[in-house]
């Protein structure tokens, strides 16, 4: 009934620890009519924010995350983008966070 209503659907998540076409795979995989472009994440506003501000993040993010941020520039970072991977919880990449 959304679909046929004059509404914008959009699936919202605040997921960091896969990228959209991966949970855009999952969620079709389990039924769901829906298109890549109507899936919203929390890494989605990241990448927003990134290039609003025009910056280069260190990405502390799961490797399965980092397609949502191709072309991005991470060279020489100036800002950290923070999510669920704590393989990168360690004290090298901290150090560098920090620094």
């Amino acid at each position: 009934r959304l679909r046929s209503a004059p509404l914008t659907v959009r699936f919202v998540t605040n997921t960091t620890k896969e990228s959209k076409r991966d949970l855009l795979e999952r969620l079709t995989c389990l039924g769901f009519d829906i298109a890549e472009h109507e899936i919203f994440t929390s890494l989605t506003a990241a990448r927003n924010l990134l290039e609003q501000q025009q910056v280069r993040p260190l990405l502390l993010v799961d490797d399965k995350a980092l397609p949502d941020f191709t072309g991005i520039s991470t060279d020489n970072p100036n800002a950290v983008v923070v999510g669920l991977a704590p393989e990168h919880f360690h004290y090298e990449m901290m150090n560098k966070a920090f620094r």
